[in-house]
């Protein structure tokens, strides 16, 4: 029994020991020391600036409507446009003088022209008033208009910051479908509608018949896609492509030559665009081609003359080609209108502009992409658009359909720089393919 005694007593000394020892060397913890306390960071999270919110965009935002953010000073709010501004605004406790909001807004905003549907969202202080510190209207994915009641009234514009991802896709038409449904499969529809646009009516508009395509036909395409933050919001420069029709292979490589806009080159270096540019406006979509349709206004089923190119009011308007100006004014239905006489042969006629260029007036000769106006929806129009004729031999026809003279061939001086582009493009092309 003594034994027994002996060796638990011996075994407690020892256990004590080694407690003492441990906590008397370098590695003893003081639990009521202040060094313990101070190594334990107290993490504080500082919440954006009104300023910040609206540069940077709302934290955690999930778009919908209703509150969607708060701090200790502020409320943020989000909403869909449905009626006027100034109505808008007496939701969130602000009630501006009108003509005091539209002269604070002259020549950045018609605050008329806020868009049924468009997002928003506020900025209100967080006090018993809980008044509009900051108004923000989205007219686009990317850009923004900021009515700011801080101090005084002031109204400017911003543009989110863009990230560009490179993308590349292949595919194959499939038996009763076409390129739309192909890319949609690939990409989604929100990616294919704008790469079916810019493919059909930039690239290959006049060397491919998008409408007469075949089973078995093929592509490859290489682009932008764009980004804010981890939201896609568009579609961005087409780096290159190659497109197999009927068994022929047509590339096209993006190079620029004109100061003012890009072409479309083959491997030999031959513009794809003919003398005429295709487009233009550099146009979202075509909103109404030539031919019989229902008249928007009348309601009567006649010939449309003309190609609709959907466009913001305000796009610059270009020259197809080289031309002496016959006519620059108002047209009856036409609106402001311009109507350029190129030779004996080709006239081009652009209407409904919200503005003629100063210096486009009879007799003015213009070269091929120089801006003579701006898009709007003056004469018969329902909103804004360019309205655009192709005239042969005083007679409109359908521009997509007519065998115009090739364009002028790639300058000496760039073939160098052109074939750099090619075979940077080219390699990637083939390395997808394998």
């Amino acid at each position: 029994m003594r034994k027994h005694l002996y060796k638990i007593i011996t075994l407690i000394i020892i256990v004590v020991v080694v407690v003492l020892i441990y906590f008397n060397s370098d590695h003893s913890i003081n639990i009521q020391s202040n060094d313990f306390l101070e190594t334990l960071d107290t993490v504080v999270i500082i919440p954006p600036t009104i300023d910040e919110i609206i540069r940077d965009g709302i934290p955690n935002d999930t778009t919908t409507k209703g509150l969607v953010y708060e701090t200790k000073q502020y409320y943020v709010f989000r909403g869909l446009i449905d009626n006027v501004l100034s109505l808008v605004l007496e939701k969130y406790n602000m009630i501006p003088n009108t003509d005091k909001l539209r002269i604070a807004a002259k020549d950045i905003f018609d605050i008329d022209k806020v868009v049924t549907g468009k997002p928003y969202f506020v900025i209100c202080s967080k006090d018993s008033i809980s008044i509009t510190k900051c108004f923000v209207y989205e007219q686009s994915k990317t850009e923004y208009v900021v009515f700011d009641f801080r101090d005084s009234i002031s109204v400017y514009k911003g543009e989110k910051e863009v990230r560009i991802i490179n993308n590349i896709v292949s595919g194959t038409i499939k038996q009763g479908g076409g390129l739309s449904v192909s890319l949609s499969k690939k990409l989604g529809e929100d990616k294919a509608a704008p790469l079916v646009d810019m493919l059909a009516n930039k690239i290959y508009a006049w060397t491919i018949d998008f409408v007469r395509i075949q089973a078995a036909d093929s592509f490859i395409v290489h682009f932008e896609e764009r980004y804010v933050g981890d939201q896609y919001v568009g579609i961005g420069k087409i780096h290159a492509a190659s497109f197999t029709h009927k068994g022929k292979i047509i590339n096209a490589f993006r190079f620029k030559e004109n100061e003012n806009y890009s072409d479309y080159f083959d491997e030999n270096g031959n513009n794809l665009r003919k003398a005429f540019l295709m487009s233009p406006v550099d146009f979202i979509r075509i909103s109404s081609k030539f031919g019989k349709r229902k008249h928007p206004i009348s309601g009567k089923w006649k010939t449309h003359k003309g190609t609709d190119y959907a466009a913001k009011t305000g796009t610059p308007i270009m020259a197809t080609a080289n031309g002496t100006i016959e006519f620059a004014g108002r047209k009856g239905g036409y609106g402001k209108c311009v109507i350029v006489k190129h030779n004996d042969k080709y006239k081009t006629l652009y209407a409904h502009m919200s503005k003629i260029k100063s210096g486009i007036s009879n007799g003015a000769y213009v070269k091929q992409t120089d801006i003579i106006g701006y898009v709007g929806s003056t004469g018969y129009a329902t909103g804004p658009h360019l309205h655009y004729e192709f005239w042969l031999y005083g007679k409109p026809v359908d521009p997509y359909k007519q065998e115009l003279p090739p364009s002028l061939p790639l300058k000496e001086e760039n073939k160098e720089s052109f074939e750099k582009v090619k075979d940077k493009y080219l390699k990637i092309l083939e390395n997808f393919v394998k």
